[in-house]
């Protein structure tokens, strides 16, 4: 059986992987929002308050500690004041190609509260391609102001007497295409006046410019060289659509899909390369606010599209995606010092999704527990990690509380690999996530692909232990 060797540098701590680098996100679309998240207080199915019962328990036992909302592409057809109040508009909404009848049922309100149910950190995405400066200071005002204003007062009259704390907003989603086809010059001008007329009377807020590809990158950046003091965190996005189908796929695509995560990285790299022209001390933070799979059979464009698709966005989650995740999510905690935050997309049904739903029926994805097993990583000092003998094995390693964690990848579709944890000791657990590459979990079969228990053994030079193909493991040790 081949081997790898993996050799954790203690001496040399990357920086802290935070909580925002494993964010979510919620965009009304498809089925995320309606009949993922909320089916509304009068629902037969078991809610709290509207929300789903089971999927808000998943997300605190996940955990979620952020979650981006209303869009996406919606964020730009999106008016708050319709969501919020006794009396609702039912509007045309439209989010990535679809036309829907919007009823405002999840709102503001609902929303912000939803985060406080499961101890997520919101982020909000404005409207910039139908919406206007006034507006978006509004609905930060009312929001997050404690005073006696109309709007704190309006606030209170619906039911919420305490501002939220809401720091995270974002100016406009992919303006470059679906937020208003903006050029890099003229987005990066609305920008300005938006951030200057929200920082007047917000300081404390964190707002979020979007970013696209390099070139448009670079020409954003050229515009915003004076103006640094308006940037804290430059979007970019990230989908891997190189693997074809959902399920069935080949053994080259599962590897298409692993490299494709893996070069993930490459891009936050490359994008924070950019940046450094006009902000050498790195203080602006990469935001990757959207990123994951998304499948050809459940898209239009790119390659291998499906022609005429325009369904719900909703997707299979297999074992191979939930590996891809756990790949790109080695690349997070080697830039920890550049990302500032993370969204995968999207949380329930949408997507790369975790969550699965189906009217009463629900279930979690292989994906959702990746990131269940890596929690010990948040909040950790992450480390750097060498992987010798072997390059089909990758892994991760963090330390919080006297505990080290480290997550391994076997990225080989066939074959077997022992690992040793090179100069490691101490009590050690450990769980494996393994099944076929094409296994997805169903409401009639939720433990298809599930965490198990992995025996490890300890002699003189580590820890061991073996990794059969396609499989993720955590060991904890301390």
């Amino acid at each position: 059986m081949p081997h790898a060797t993996v050799t954790v540098d203690f001496e040399k701590p990357i920086g802290t992987v935070s909580p925002r680098l494993y964010g979510h996100f919620a965009e009304h679309l498809g089925r995320c929002c309606y009949n993922g998240l909320w089916v509304g207080r009068d629902s037969d199915i078991p809610n709290e308050g509207g929300f789903r019962t089971d999927v808000l328990e998943a997300m605190r036992a996940m955990p979620t500690p952020l979650l981006r909302w209303p869009g996406g592409c919606f964020a730009d057809h999106y008016h708050w004041r319709d969501g919020i109040g006794k009396v609702r508009p039912v509007r045309l909404g439209q989010s990535c190609g679809l036309r829907v009848e919007e009823d405002n049922g999840l709102g503001t309100h609902e929303f912000l509260d939803y985060c406080e149910a499961i101890g997520a950190e919101p982020y909000l995405a404005g409207n910039m391609g139908s919406g206007s400066v006034q507006e978006m200071c509004d609905w930060v005002e009312y929001t997050t102001y404690g005073g006696k204003t109309t709007l704190a007062k309006e606030r209170e009259a619906n039911g919420r007497k305490d501002p939220w704390n809401v720091k995270l907003w974002g100016v406009g989603n992919e303006n470059w295409g679906c937020g208003g086809h903006y050029s890099p010059e003229s987005y990066s001008l609305e920008y300005r006046r938006y951030s200057t007329m929200l920082r007047d009377v917000y300081p404390e807020i964190e707002m979020v410019f979007c970013g696209q590809e390099k070139d448009w990158n670079e020409r954003a950046v050229e515009t915003m060289k004076n103006h640094t003091q308006l940037l804290k965190h430059f979007s970019i996005h990230r989908y891997w659509i190189e693997g074809g189908p959902g399920a069935p796929f080949t053994e080259e695509q599962f590897d298409k899909t692993l490299a494709e995560a893996h070069r993930t990285e490459e891009f936050v790299v490359e994008t924070r390369e950019i940046l450094d022209r006009i902000d050498p001390e790195r203080k602006i933070g990469i935001a990757l606010d959207e990123w994951g799979m998304w499948h050809a059979d459940a898209r239009t464009w790119g390659p291998d599209g499906t022609e005429g698709y325009c369904d719900d966005y909703t997707q299979a989650g297999t074992l191979r995606d939930a590996l891809a995740a756990a790949v790109a999510l080695e690349g997070f905690h080697r830039q920890c010092n550049v990302l500032s935050l993370c969204n995968l997309a999207q949380i329930v049904n949408v997507l790369h999704a975790p969550i699965m739903t189906r009217d009463a029926e629900f279930w979690l994805t292989p994906t959702y527990h990746v990131l269940r097993m890596h929690t010990p990583h948040i909040g950790g000092k992450a480390l750097s990690v060498a992987v010798e003998d072997n390059s089909k094995v990758s892994a991760t390693a963090t330390q919080k509380d006297g505990k080290t964690t480290i997550s391994i990848v076997n990225r080989s579709y066939r074959d077997a690999n022992g690992v040793l944890l090179a100069g490691l000791s101490g009590t050690a657990t450990a769980e494996i996530l393994h099944a076929a590459p094409e296994s997805q979990n169903s409401f009639t079969d939720p433990n298809r692909v599930a965490p198990k228990r992995l025996e490890v053994v300890q002699d003189e030079e580590g820890i061991r232990l073996p990794l059969p193909p396609h499989s993720f493991a955590t060991v904890t040790i301390g």
